[in-house]
């Protein structure tokens, strides 16, 4: 029983009931919502299962984690929240995300821009195609990452991606060394050594940019930074010689790099 008006009012008797007496007579009125949503703590998705009679909670659980739809809604929901960090990048696909970068700012449309806030706004587009129902970033298979960025790419263009933007470089010595695209232009760190007999500047884009190169000892620490090789057969190369050789009498350091043979070894002992 109550007495008094609303806003004062006194409970003067109350009967003893139980929940399940509750979930019985007002089963019409009772509502279960369950909301999905990402737990950054685990790094998952997580489902939160309420029931509810008005105001009043009745029980709350954490379900077994989502799969399908829901999961894969979750998982862009944390993305558009905290960021790309939170995708498992591997090698291959931060290389493809770099070198689709680099084309897009030097060439332009129909290049996709693959920046941080582009990729954000298009995660229906080039991401959720390719998610499985994963309920967790370690989940998700790298490999899909690559996919749907090269799904960003218009067919007719993506055979011209390793023409115009190659992962390596085939050095006169026979290593290939991979191109670095992380920056404002495409960089080449190679031990120096690997470049004699080269008389051209190594460029891609069918030629049309040159590498940065960056030129390294034996010990692949740098030496100096160019756009242009040969001029820096031409110009420097008698300094860095005289400094070199004192330092690594074990390599080669000839008087006249473009008559030398390019190599990735030492000379062998004794010689």
């Amino acid at each position: 029983d109550l007495q008094g008006k609303a806003q004062n009012a006194r409970i003067t008797a109350a009967a003893a009931t139980d929940e399940t007496d509750i979930r019985t007579s007002l089963a019409d009125k009772i509502e279960t919502h369950r909301e999905t949503s990402f737990d950054r703590d685990r790094r998952a998705v997580r489902v939160r299962e309420t029931v509810r009679l008005g105001a009043i909670t009745l029980s709350e659980r954490m379900l077994p984690a989502p799969s399908g739809a829901d999961a894969d809604r979750a998982i862009l929901d944390a993305l558009r929240q905290d960021g790309l960090s939170l995708l498992p990048w591997g090698k291959e696909a931060e290389t493809l995300r770099q070198r689709l970068g680099w084309l897009h700012r030097g060439l332009g449309a129909p290049w996709p821009d693959v920046s941080n806030a582009a990729l954000i706004d298009s995660l229906d587009d080039w991401l959720l195609p390719y998610l499985s129902g994963a309920a967790s970033f370690v989940a998700i298979d790298p490999g899909v990452l690559s996919a749907g960025l090269m799904a960003l790419v218009p067919h007719d263009l993506q055979r011209r991606i390793e023409a115009l933007a190659p992962t390596h470089f085939d050095a006169p010595s026979g290593s290939r060394v991979p191109i670095r695209y992380d920056g404002e232009w495409p960089v080449l760190a190679i031990r120096v050594q690997e470049l004699f007999g080269l008389d051209r500047h190594p460029a891609i884009a069918n030629g049309t940019v040159p590498l940065t190169l960056e030129l390294l000892s034996p010990a692949h620490r740098p030496i100096q930074t160019t756009r242009d090789l040969p001029g820096f057969w031409r110009g420097s190369w008698a300094d860095v010689r005289a400094d070199m050789r004192g330092r690594y009498p074990r390599h080669v350091w000839p008087e006249n790099p473009l008559l030398a043979t390019a190599t990735s070894r030492a000379k062998p002992r004794g010689s």
